[in-house]
């Protein structure tokens, strides 16, 4: 953290880091309310409040009832620049512990923290890399120094760091389907690596760069550890489920801890939404309930564990998750095709990036990509 007059700042990773030790952190958010109400910093013992910069550029005596005088105030904006005004405005009416947020909630959108959530049988480990203003996570399989990626994101700076530092050889990166909520930095990534990028041929019929295909029941060897394929169509047509070690599944946009994935990105929620049933009600259910299920997003802090981690036990989802708990076929037809949640931003330019139809520049990308996820019906 660095000074600047009575204002300090305070990079994403470190309030990230604070956010995921659930340490009391209040915030104040001086971006439009409309663009408040749909996307905002959240967590189990965040304290966040709104009030719009352009309604603090006389002071912030409207406010002051409002603010925590004992624990740092940390301000932050779209992109970085209004909340330093806005922290000075905070410092000059006598609060000394005021932060601005370096980068706003582009900053946020896109960091990464990398989270390990266990073990291999035969050494190595897999670790989740949590974007936690978008919602989004990615998964790095490593064994024996070699490594997979899956479900990589845009920003690879936080991806190659953990591979440096650990020396790890990547020779897989693999999506679950052709996301349409944020932009795949997988193609990329391999490239930087020299390894192979999968995708599941069914959702790349307009696809216009090599890949190489997906099929149920493939299994890659990294290292002394196994990732096996299992096709699980419904979020989209070519949705696939890896099964890590015999005891990780990545479900990608299939199932989530609290909800599941919804059928209609691509316009054919009728058509998929049969396919999505028979994942989740017969397809999964022949696994062991002891599967710890990773999936490729998550809705809400309340699906954190402790760690800042998101996963389940499939067994304790089919017990409490209530998309998994629908027992007429009718009835589940409605809630995943009436029920749905605004489609996310830009996600048809998103998919047509993700195709290689278009190339946006990175500016552009990131505007693609603000906001929350939506990818999940509950």
């Amino acid at each position: 953290m660095s000074e600047q007059a009575a204002v300090k700042t305070v990079t994403v990773k470190e309030l990230t880091k604070k956010i995921l030790n659930h340490e009391e952190v209040f915030i104040l958010d001086a971006r439009n309310t409309d663009d408040f109400d749909d996307w905002k910093i959240e967590g189990k013992n965040v304290h966040i409040i709104n009030a719009p910069y352009f309604d603090l550029l006389e002071g912030v005596d409207s406010i002051v009832d409002k603010l925590h005088k004992n624990t740092a105030i940390y301000v932050v904006c779209a992109k970085g620049g209004s909340s330093e005004f806005v922290a000075e405005q905070i410092a000059e009416a006598g609060f000394t512990n005021v932060y601005s947020v370096e980068g706003g909630m582009k900053a946020y959108s896109e960091h990464l923290e990398p989270i390990k959530i266990g073990d291999l049988k035969n050494g190595g480990a897999i670790y989740q890399f949590v974007r936690i203003g978008k919602g989004c996570l990615s998964y790095l399989v490593e064994s024996q120094g070699t490594g997979a990626m899956i479900d990589t994101n845009r920003m690879l700076e936080p991806y190659e760091e953990h591979i440096n530092e650990h020396n790890i050889k990547l020779t897989h990166v693999l999506d679950t389907h052709l996301h349409a909520d944020h932009i795949s930095g997988g193609r990329r990534l391999a490239e930087n690596h020299g390894a192979t990028y999968f995708l599941p041929p069914k959702d790349a019929e307009e696809v216009i760069f090599d890949f190489t295909p997906i099929n149920d029941g493939d299994e890659y060897n990294v290292g002394e550890t196994t990732i096996k394929a299992i096709y699980s169509p419904g979020h989209t047509i070519g949705s696939t489920s890896f099964l890590v070690d015999d005891q990780y599944l990545l479900t990608g946009d299939i199932l989530f801890i609290d909800s599941i994935g919804r059928p209609d990105l691509a316009g054919k929620a009728e058509d998929w939404v049969g396919d999505l049933r028979k994942t989740l009600y017969h397809r999964y259910k022949d696994l062991p309930d002891e599967q710890l299920v990773l999936p490729a997003h998550y809705m809400g802090i309340n699906e954190m564990n402790d760690d800042g981690s998101i996963s389940e036990k499939l067994g304790t989802l089919y017990k409490e998750n209530h998309g998994l708990n629908i027992g007429d076929e009718a009835d589940f037809r409605k809630t995943v095709t009436e029920n749905l949640p605004p489609q996310p931003n830009s996600y048809q330019e998103i998919r047509e990036t993700n195709m290689g139809k278009i190339a946006p520049d990175e500016e552009k990308q990131r505007e693609m990509e603000i906001g929350p996820n939506r990818c999940a019906v509950r």
